[in-house]
């Protein structure tokens, strides 16, 4: 079985031009329609995003019967976190606190999918994350989600994608946490290379901060950044898509 994955920090729905437009984030997902969607920086009951809940306004207008939300970071009016939306049930989902001291909140949310393969279905462990600037807290972060229960307990043959915005602009984290650990980059230019697709900023990309990595029976096809006109704009990240065969 084959499926599209995508991951993308839409910066509340808040364009590079300073105006908050959804409907522009909705249009280039519908495009990509990947089947599974993991999203950054989703606003719920925010003020500079109509008070919207992004997850929710996203998947019904997209058609995704499943979503589930991280939430964060906790302002005076709403919060904002990590956002899975899938065409396909989601059999479990935990956000796992990432946060280190009384730093900025960060966290992991982990979504086990129930994809179908013929007559029976094939559990995929999706990790969403948004890490942050600092490097060292980078780091530490990577430590505690790669210790955390719910990487551990995942089989090291069981398919597996840990994705978001890692904001690495060195591919640090590639070397010292991801391959140790058994993952492979979907992410960079060619198999082999240590160079990453660049999706940041979206207008005039020089960095490769949205990054997909995978372990267990899975096979990437094909990777590519969004290259809509509208996703320039859209948001200050770009999309990165992947098809994976189980």
């Amino acid at each position: 079985m084959r499926f599209r994955v995508l991951t993308y920090n839409i910066h509340k729905a808040i364009g590079v031009d300073g105006r908050f437009d959804p409907q522009r984030i909705v249009e280039i997902l519908a495009h990509h329609n990947a089947d599974v969607v993991m999203l950054q920086e989703v606003d719920r009951g925010v003020p500079r995003s109509g008070h919207l809940d992004l997850a929710a306004h996203l998947a019904r207008h997209l058609e995704y019967d499943h979503h589930v939300a991280g939430m964060n970071v906790f302002l005076k009016k709403g919060k904002y976190g990590n956002a899975t939306l899938s065409h396909y049930p989601i059999a479990r989902q935990r956000n796992i606190n990432l946060t280190i001291g009384g730093r900025k909140p960060r966290g992991a949310q982990h979504t086990r999918i129930d994809l179908p393969r013929g007559q029976r279905t094939v559990s995929v462990d999706f990790f969403n994350i948004h890490l942050s600037l600092t490097a060292n807290l980078r780091r530490q972060q990577m430590d505690r989600l790669l210790a955390s229960h719910d990487v551990t307990d995942v089989a090291p043959g069981t398919p597996c994608i840990i994705g978001g915005d890692m904001n690495d602009w060195r591919g640090v984290l590639r070397r010292q946490h991801f391959t140790p650990a058994g993952f492979r980059c979907a992410t960079n230019k060619r198999p082999g290379s240590s160079r990453s697709i660049k999706t940041f900023p979206s207008y005039a990309p020089t960095g490769g901060l949205d990054k997909l990595f995978y372990r267990g029976k899975l096979r990437l096809i094909h990777v590519n950044r969004s290259r809509l006109k509208l996703a320039r704009v859209a948001s200050d990240h770009l999309p990165v898509i992947a098809q994976f065969q189980i």
